[in-house]
């Protein structure tokens, strides 16, 4: 279960529980993790599923907290109950086991708890208890007696607020060590991922709560008397460093080279993006443009719809790219633009750190005032807010900003700078690390 190549002599104090780890799209953790390292934060990590991807960050292999990867669990949902169990039993049952000798009336609390919650969380009346608890309650034991093992944890703290933090919030229960989380979008708002007022009874067993935006702050605050602190991600730690060596982009002429980032979901608004690039051509506006990101689920839809539009010749998805090489993509760029929107199931972004990344690097900015997103960009002063799902908007704004190279210089000055003021990681995690060394219980 132990990551032997990862372990490390030093003492650690604070267990970070992670669904997965390293993640391309994730590398504000790695950097939070790093960052928390350099300020003396002593961490272990705790990851519920080993990483698939091929891209790796260098900073998530400058991270020398050791490693603890949980028992491979497929999902539980594919296959019948005796199934899954006839699979799992033999890697979950010794955890289980030294958990139950250790702490047996924890363990009992923890057993009425999960079985309630599953009932209470079925699909309907006579529905069958929810079955995602029965493999987050065998996770929650592997961690807990992992955490026993390593000897010197004094908390949990999970990333995302739904199945990381159900497993921490379990594994708390079965250790009593406190429980602390971070909040950051789909997480928060998406019912399905917490049904039957789960994120209320977490949010009631934290010590605190951490979450990226003001709007997430005072929604989960007004949830709880449990403390809820915003604390902005900040730029990731490899692309300040860029951007310390090189500066920001100097303003080109040319034809409109446009660029977005995020993965190829529904919630990026990267349709409006598509549809925004044809207005331009039809406009007879010189423009070339670039998707970058991993392929989600609006991926088919989003190549069809650049087929049938007939801008294969303008329109470049690359897929995911290093961050060096994103950072030379936004320096090449002379647009970035990101239309947001919030999905009926509540799934959103908080504040996309792509965005925050084009400020820095002095690219202008046209997006949406979706969630937390109007507390770093404010319209006509450090980019340009436009309506969600409004093509039209879109393309005005980004033809605008073409043909205004003033308006260009002033944006991103302002941008620059807001992003010095309230996208300082070093200082974002001095606040979170105060938090994480609070009282011993």
């Amino acid at each position: 279960m132990r990551d032997a190549s990862n372990n490390t002599a030093r003492r650690a104090t604070v267990a970070y529980v992670l669904k997965s780890f390293p993640r391309l799209s994730e590398t504000f953790i790695a950097s939070e993790i790093y960052r928390l390292e350099r300020l003396g934060v002593d961490l272990r990590l705790f990851i519920i599923k080993r990483p698939g991807e091929a891209i790796v960050h260098p900073i998530a292999d400058a991270i020398t907290a050791s490693r603890t990867y949980l028992p491979e669990a497929a999902p539980i949902s594919e296959v019948s109950t005796l199934r899954w169990l006839r699979e799992h039993a033999l890697r979950f049952a010794p955890g289980l086991g030294r958990q139950s000798v250790r702490s047996p009336l924890r363990m009992v609390r923890t057993v009425v708890v999960a079985i309630g919650h599953a009932v209470r969380a079925r699909k309907g009346r006579w529905a069958m208890p929810r079955r995602s608890m029965l493999k987050e309650f065998l996770q929650a034991a592997a961690l807990a007696d992992a955490v026993a093992a390593s000897g010197d944890v004094r908390r949990l703290h999970a990333h995302f607020c739904h199945s990381a933090t159900t497993v921490a919030w379990l594994a708390s229960m079965m250790s009593g060590l406190p429980l602390s989380f971070t909040a950051h979008a789909k997480d928060v708002y998406s019912p399905d991922l917490n049904p039957a007022g789960l994120l209320a009874r977490k949010l009631a067993a934290a010590s605190f709560v951490v979450t990226c935006t003001r709007a997430n702050q005072v929604y989960l605050q007004a949830q709880t008397t449990t403390p809820v602190h915003c604390v902005y991600h900040g730029l990731d730690v490899e692309f300040a460093r860029l951007l310390g060596a090189t500066g920001r982009r100097a303003p080109e002429g040319g034809g409109l080279r446009a660029l977005a980032v995020g993965r190829l979901v529904r919630k990026k608004g990267l349709d409006v993006f598509i549809d925004a690039l044809d207005i331009l051509r039809a406009r007879g506006l010189p423009v070339d443009a670039v998707i970058v990101g991993e392929d989600g689920d609006h991926g088919p839809a989003l190549r069809a719809q650049v087929a049938r539009l007939g801008l294969e010749g303008i329109v470049r998805c690359t897929g995911p790219m290093t961050q060096a090489a994103l950072f030379q993509t936004y320096l090449q760029a002379s647009v970035f633009c990101l239309p947001c929107r919030v999905l009926d199931n509540g799934d959103r972004d908080g504040i996309p750190n792509v965005i925050a990344e084009a400020m820095a690097c002095g690219l202008p900015v046209v997006t949406t005032a979706v969630c937390g997103i109007p507390e770093l960009l404010e319209d006509g002063r450090n980019g340009l807010i436009v309506p969600t799902d409004d093509p039209v908007a879109a393309a005005d704004a980004m033809e605008r900003l073409h043909r205004d190279p003033a308006l260009v210089g002033r944006l991103a000055e302002c941008a620059s700078s807001s992003i010095r003021e309230r996208f300082d990681g070093d200082r974002a995690v001095v606040t979170l690390s105060a938090l994480l060394a609070g009282p011993r219980p």
